[in-house]
């Protein structure tokens, strides 16, 4: 049985693997807790860091969130490494809001279509490369460039 000490080397072991993989590519690094650690990297570099998570360390993609922050619209994709029960959390920005894009991870990890696919329709952010960017929870009636998650669809709803 692991002492306290061995646990200890061993949560430090995957941290500093996702560290040194990772490298110059993290924009900001934030240990929210021993077991939360969001890691902000730019767009680009988004599905290298997914196949270091996924494919590397065997992290198990948990889901992925999309909210509209003052920085632009923020996507974090939560991975867990479930030995340890930690999450790391990849956070991207899409500042520009007329055209926010960035690559599927799709291809990647398979179980992502789906939340790309609300986070499409919800937030209108294009997955380039997806596979089946098509509506999934809003009526086909639903006006085309409407997006309820996003600040300007409450603004409307003020009027």
């Amino acid at each position: 049985m692991a002492g306290a000490g061995e646990k200890e080397r061993t949560d430090m072991s995957i941290i500093e693997k996702v560290k040194e993989g990772l490298g110059g590519r993290v924009v900001q690094w934030h240990e929210h807790s021993p077991r939360r650690i969001y890691i902000t990297i730019k767009p680009a570099d988004l599905q290298d860091a997914v196949k270091l998570l996924f494919n590397d360390l065997k992290c198990r993609f948990a889901i992925a969130t999309g909210t509209d922050a003052i920085e632009g619209l923020e996507i974090t994709y939560h991975f867990s490494y479930d030995s340890t029960g930690q999450f790391f959390s990849l956070r991207i920005y899409l500042a520009d809001r007329q055209k926010p894009e960035v690559g599927t991870i799709s291809h990647i990890v398979k179980g992502a279509e789906w939340i790309e696919r609300e986070i499409w329709e919800l937030l209108g952010v294009n997955f380039t490369g997806h596979p089946d960017l098509r509506r999934l929870l809003l009526s086909d009636s639903w006006p085309e460039g409407e997006y309820p998650l996003r600040r300007q669809a409450e603004k409307r709803g003020e009027d």
